[in-house]
């Protein structure tokens, strides 16, 4: 891997912050020894005394649980890296039914690979999944296809969890093709699972091909129908699982401008959140503050008129630190568009910024965040460097 244009004094002083930031605070021995690098090669990198492989800048990443781009000043060059592994995720699923022969981990192993992968998805890490995903889809389609009878369901269980990491790098970075491919994949692998819960969260993530295609009716047709299929909401997996559903079900039907459907739909995810405690339930966050944040959502497809309900929320609560970083960067993004169509422009920048610095690959890739800083930008409401400074950052015209 080649060295980062990003200067050496840059990527020091950011990682000695994040490594002192970090809870429990870490030293600079405990930073080596979970990056796998030496500690003189820390001491030197933090001083800014040598520059940082692509390779090394990752590691850190990873041990000190961040993002890498949160290291760099140059983020164009972590988006450009993640984009050049799209080719090599649609090569590993290419031959979903015909793996090579290969090493595979055992199944205790491929599982801690598939949570590491959920991790980093929910986190918004989207470069350590692009970076692993075309190796342990290869090496997850062979235990596949190898399964006895006893481990066949977990396998392609494991495989739907699988696909579902590295679409949220292909659907979050605009492949919209290769992330149906892996969206139809799920539902190939999910069918061997024999696991209704497996499937109601297959039909949950099918729901991006609806609002890629902006096919908003025929959407909520599809999650009604997987509403439908779902198990009773017995115990508090399976009343997540629902109620996640119906909390998307909200918000396509936002879109739809059906609101007496999103009406119903939120009103029923509310009453399963309460029945839970917050939390990710076969890969998906549920539990009373989700729901909170798609009430944000619903209000906002709805449309301006419902804005005063997104800042009703707002004025009542914020997303904790507890909850995934997706999401609650994406609560920002959605407040930031309401406090833009309601004429609070510096309020809705500022929770733009916010939204950044929680997730910034998911931030700088969403389309309503590359719109709305071109509309503040035209506004010239904020601080015109600032301003001009995010605009550049994720690309707004």
């Amino acid at each position: 891997m080649g060295v980062s244009a990003t200067s050496p004094g840059q990527v020091g002083r950011r990682i000695a912050y994040h490594r002192s930031v970090a809870r429990p605070k870490m030293t600079q021995q405990q930073l080596a020894d979970r990056a796998g690098v030496a500690l003189g090669t820390i001491r030197k990198i933090e001083r800014g005394e040598r520059g940082v492989t692509d390779s090394t800048l990752d590691a850190i990443a990873c041990a000190l649980g961040v993002d890498s781009s949160r290291l760099v000043a140059d983020r164009e060059h972590v988006s450009t890296r993640i984009r050049d592994t799209l080719p090599a995720l649609s090569a590993a699923i290419a031959t979903y039914d015909m793996p090579e022969d290969g090493p595979v981990r055992p199944l205790p192993d491929l599982r801690a690979a598939v949570a590491q992968a959920t991790a980093w998805r929910l986190s918004a890490q989207y470069l350590q999944i692009a970076r692993a995903l075309p190796d342990l889809l290869t090496e997850l389609t062979r235990a596949a296809a190898a399964a006895s009878p006893a481990t066949a369901e977990v396998m392609a269980g494991l495989l739907v969890t699988a696909y579902r990491a590295a679409d949220a790098v292909a659907y979050k970075y605009q492949a919209r093709d290769l992330s149906a491919r892996l969206i139809e994949l799920m539902r190939w692998a999910g069918s061997g699972a024999h696991d209704p819960l497996l499937a109601a969260t297959v039909g949950y993530v099918r729901t991006e091909v609806f609002f890629a295609a902006r096919a908003h009716t025929a959407g909520l047709r599809a999650l009604e129908q997987a509403i439908d299929a779902c198990p009773p909401p017995v115990g508090a997996e399976a009343a997540a699982v629902r109620g996640a559903l119906h909390m998307r079900a909200a918000v396509i039907a936002g879109r739809a401008a059906r609101g007496e459907a999103a009406e119903v739909h939120l009103a029923e995810a509310r009453g399963l959140g309460d029945q839970v405690s917050e939390g990710v339930y076969q890969g998906t966050a549920f539990g009373p503050d989700s729901v909170r944040i798609h009430e944000v959502s619903v209000a906002v497809s709805l449309g301006n008129e419902h804005v005063q309900r997104a800042f009703h929320v707002a004025r009542e609560w914020k997303p904790s630190a507890d909850l995934p970083a997706e999401r609650r960067s994406g609560f920002y993004i959605e407040l930031a568009r309401a406090q833009l169509w309601g004429g609070l422009a510096d309020d809705a920048f500022e929770s733009l910024k916010v939204a950044r610095r929680i997730a910034p690959q998911h931030t700088r890739e969403h389309p309503w965040v590359r719109e709305d800083a071109a509309t503040l930008r035209r506004l010239k409401r904020a601080e015109a460097e600032s301003l001009t400074s995010f605009a550049e950052w994720c690309h707004a015209d």
